[in-house]
């Protein structure tokens, strides 16, 4: 009987033991397939985390290339802006130096008319002055005082040289060395008269005087010549008229 029962209660003990691993290696199963599938989610979760990663990634990748080539983009047009400033710039500069330069040749050219001006104002003789000197040389002629008439009418030219009154003072000079008797002088300053003013009013009167000193030298051959040439070439006038009287009516 006490064999019996041990026996009994060995197979009992047995059975609860095989009993408890039974139980421990599915606990064990299901502990295995929980992590498992832990793992599982956990891969999942790893690998969408990347995939949204390398989305991510590539998507910053192409903006960040997009934004390069804007970047290269912008600084080209920024390059050829720059140029374009440049070469503006360039040409304006050269446009103020030529317009500084014109403007400086107009201000000379101002300047210098004006000075021009200024000088001729100052040099523009006074018509009573000249009018005066001029009767006042002719007076000492009147009056006989034939010397002091040639340097009366000889300092009138040199002070009035752009007077209408010219021609008749270098004339009347010869007139006072005709009358002074220098009758080579007074050929001399006539000829000046034929030579600077062939067609004033006392040309004609200056051959007359030519004339008259050649007589007076005893070249009469020389003075009618001279005679002829006043009727060809100042025919009318008065001297003319007196010249055919010296010629005897005759040219």
């Amino acid at each position: 009987m006490k064999l019996h029962a041990a026996l009994l209660l060995g197979l009992c003990l047995v059975a609860g033991a095989a009993r408890a691993g039974l139980f421990d290696d599915d606990e064990a199963r299901k502990d295995l397939a929980s992590l498992r599938a832990q793992v599982g989610t956990n891969q999942k979760a790893v690998e969408e985390r990347l995939a949204r990663i390398e989305t991510l990634v590539q998507e910053r990748a192409i903006e960040l290339a997009k934004l390069i080539d804007e970047l290269k983009q912008d600084l080209a047009r920024m390059r050829g802006q720059l140029e374009v400033q440049a070469n503006q710039i360039e040409t304006l500069d050269r446009r103020q130096k030529d317009l500084y330069v014109d403007l400086d040749a107009r201000l000379r050219k101002l300047e210098a008319s004006a000075q021009a001006q200024e000088k001729q104002a100052a040099a523009a003789p006074d018509p009573v002055a000249e009018g005066k000197a001029y009767e006042a040389a002719l007076n000492q002629f009147k009056l006989g005082n034939y010397q002091s008439s040639v340097a009366a009418f000889q300092s009138f030219l040199a002070g009035y040289p752009d007077s209408q009154q010219v021609s008749s003072a270098q004339y009347w000079i010869g007139n006072a060395y005709y009358a002074l008797r220098d009758y080579k002088t007074a050929i001399a300053a006539q000829q000046k008269v034929l030579a600077s003013w062939p067609n004033s009013a006392k040309a004609p009167d200056a051959l007359l005087n030519i004339a008259s000193c050649q007589a007076e030298m005893g070249e009469v051959k020389a003075a009618r010549e001279t005679l002829q040439s006043l009727l060809r070439k100042y025919p009318g006038t008065q001297a003319a008229e007196q010249a055919k009287q010296r010629l005897g009516g005759k040219r």
